[in-house]
Protein backbone atom coordinates (compact mmCIF):
# COMPACT_ATOMS: atom_id res chain seq x y z
CA UNK A 1 0.00 0.00 0.00
CA UNK A 2 2.84 2.39 0.85
CA UNK A 3 4.53 1.65 -2.46
CA UNK A 4 1.30 2.47 -4.30
CA UNK A 5 1.03 5.86 -2.58
CA UNK A 6 4.69 6.61 -3.30
CA UNK A 7 4.11 5.73 -6.96
CA UNK A 8 1.03 7.98 -7.22
CA UNK A 9 3.01 10.84 -5.67
CA UNK A 10 5.93 10.30 -8.03
CA UNK A 11 3.82 10.01 -11.17
CA UNK A 12 1.90 13.16 -10.26
CA UNK A 13 4.88 15.17 -9.10
CA UNK A 14 7.68 14.48 -11.58
CA UNK A 15 6.13 15.94 -14.75
CA UNK A 16 5.06 19.10 -12.92
CA UNK A 17 8.36 19.76 -11.13
CA UNK A 18 10.08 20.68 -14.38
CA UNK A 19 7.22 22.82 -15.65
CA UNK A 20 4.66 24.44 -13.33
CA UNK A 21 6.53 24.08 -10.03
CA UNK A 22 9.89 25.28 -11.36
CA UNK A 23 8.58 28.76 -12.20
CA UNK A 24 6.78 29.41 -8.91
CA UNK A 25 8.19 31.86 -6.39
CA UNK A 26 9.40 29.75 -3.46
CA UNK A 27 9.05 30.31 0.27
CA UNK A 28 12.30 30.78 2.21
CA UNK A 29 13.92 27.47 3.13
CA UNK A 30 12.54 25.51 0.19
CA UNK A 31 15.02 22.66 -0.38
CA UNK A 32 16.45 21.89 -3.81
CA UNK A 33 14.19 19.60 -5.87
CA UNK A 34 16.65 16.72 -5.54
CA UNK A 35 16.09 16.52 -1.77
CA UNK A 36 12.43 15.53 -1.94
CA UNK A 37 12.77 12.10 -3.57
CA UNK A 38 15.33 10.67 -1.15
CA UNK A 39 13.54 12.12 1.89
CA UNK A 40 10.18 10.71 0.84
CA UNK A 41 11.76 7.34 0.05
CA UNK A 42 13.13 7.09 3.59
CA UNK A 43 9.84 8.31 5.08
CA UNK A 44 7.74 5.79 3.13
CA UNK A 45 10.07 2.96 4.19
CA UNK A 46 9.83 4.07 7.83
CA UNK A 47 6.02 4.29 7.55
CA UNK A 48 5.83 0.75 6.17
CA UNK A 49 8.14 -0.63 8.87
CA UNK A 50 6.16 1.15 11.59
CA UNK A 51 2.88 -0.33 10.34
CA UNK A 52 4.47 -3.77 10.08
CA UNK A 53 5.73 -3.54 13.67
CA UNK A 54 2.24 -2.67 14.92
CA UNK A 55 0.63 -5.35 12.76
CA UNK A 56 2.97 -8.07 14.05
CA UNK A 57 2.20 -7.16 17.66
CA UNK A 58 -1.34 -8.40 17.22
CA UNK A 59 -4.26 -6.96 19.11
CA UNK A 60 -2.62 -6.95 22.55
CA UNK A 61 -4.41 -3.92 23.96
CA UNK A 62 -7.43 -3.87 21.68
CA UNK A 63 -5.92 -0.91 19.81
CA UNK A 64 -4.35 -2.77 16.92
CA UNK A 65 -7.19 -2.31 14.41
CA UNK A 66 -7.75 1.33 15.38
CA UNK A 67 -4.04 2.16 15.07
CA UNK A 68 -3.70 0.49 11.67
CA UNK A 69 -6.93 2.13 10.53
CA UNK A 70 -5.48 5.55 11.41
CA UNK A 71 -2.31 4.59 9.56
CA UNK A 72 -4.38 3.69 6.50
CA UNK A 73 -6.32 6.95 6.65
CA UNK A 74 -3.19 9.07 6.88
CA UNK A 75 -1.72 7.16 3.96
CA UNK A 76 -4.88 7.77 1.91
CA UNK A 77 -4.78 11.50 2.68
CA UNK A 78 -1.07 11.51 1.86
CA UNK A 79 -1.94 10.02 -1.55
CA UNK A 80 -4.32 12.90 -2.27
CA UNK A 81 -1.95 15.77 -1.53
CA UNK A 82 0.49 15.43 -4.46
CA UNK A 83 -2.18 15.11 -7.17
CA UNK A 84 -3.97 18.18 -5.79
CA UNK A 85 -0.86 20.33 -5.33
CA UNK A 86 1.15 19.25 -8.37
CA UNK A 87 -1.46 17.75 -10.69
CA UNK A 88 -4.31 20.23 -10.22
CA UNK A 89 -2.04 23.17 -9.26
CA UNK A 90 -4.24 23.92 -6.26
CA UNK A 91 -2.02 24.89 -3.30
CA UNK A 92 -5.00 26.37 -1.42
CA UNK A 93 -6.87 23.06 -1.46
CA UNK A 94 -3.59 21.26 -0.67
CA UNK A 95 -3.35 23.29 2.56
CA UNK A 96 -6.60 21.80 3.82
CA UNK A 97 -5.43 18.31 2.86
CA UNK A 98 -2.04 18.62 4.52
CA UNK A 99 -3.56 20.00 7.73
CA UNK A 100 -5.78 16.91 7.92
CA UNK A 101 -2.71 14.80 7.18
CA UNK A 102 -0.74 16.41 10.01
CA UNK A 103 -3.52 15.64 12.49
CA UNK A 104 -3.88 12.05 11.27
CA UNK A 105 -0.13 11.43 11.48
CA UNK A 106 -0.05 12.80 15.04
CA UNK A 107 -2.99 10.58 16.03
CA UNK A 108 -1.32 7.60 14.37
CA UNK A 109 1.86 8.22 16.35
CA UNK A 110 -0.13 8.32 19.60
CA UNK A 111 -2.01 5.15 18.67
CA UNK A 112 1.20 3.36 17.65
CA UNK A 113 2.93 4.43 20.86
CA UNK A 114 0.44 2.43 22.92
CA UNK A 115 1.37 -0.68 20.96
CA UNK A 116 5.01 -0.30 19.92
CA UNK A 117 7.19 2.62 20.95
CA UNK A 118 9.68 2.08 18.11
CA UNK A 119 6.86 2.17 15.55
CA UNK A 120 5.78 5.53 16.95
CA UNK A 121 9.36 6.83 16.87
CA UNK A 122 9.69 5.76 13.24
CA UNK A 123 6.84 8.14 12.37
CA UNK A 124 8.29 11.20 14.11
CA UNK A 125 10.47 12.24 11.13
CA UNK A 126 7.37 11.89 8.94
CA UNK A 127 5.45 14.25 11.21
CA UNK A 128 8.37 16.71 11.25
CA UNK A 129 8.65 16.62 7.46
CA UNK A 130 4.88 16.94 7.17
CA UNK A 131 4.89 20.07 9.30
CA UNK A 132 7.69 21.46 7.15
CA UNK A 133 5.69 20.55 4.04
CA UNK A 134 2.72 22.38 5.57
CA UNK A 135 4.84 25.50 5.89
CA UNK A 136 5.97 25.12 2.27
CA UNK A 137 2.43 24.52 1.02
CA UNK A 138 1.15 27.62 2.79
CA UNK A 139 4.16 29.56 1.51
CA UNK A 140 3.59 28.49 -2.10
CA UNK A 141 -0.08 29.39 -1.81
CA UNK A 142 0.71 32.81 -0.28
CA UNK A 143 3.36 33.70 -2.84
CA UNK A 144 1.36 32.47 -5.84
CA UNK A 145 -2.23 33.44 -5.12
Amino acid sequence: MTLLVATVAGVTTLPNVKTWYSVLPRPPGTPPNGVFGPVWTVLYIAMAIAAWRVWRCGDILGDHKRALSLWGWQLAVNAIWAPVFFGLHRPGVAIAIILVLDVLVAWTILAFRRIDRIAALLLLPYLAWGLFATYLTVGFWWLNR
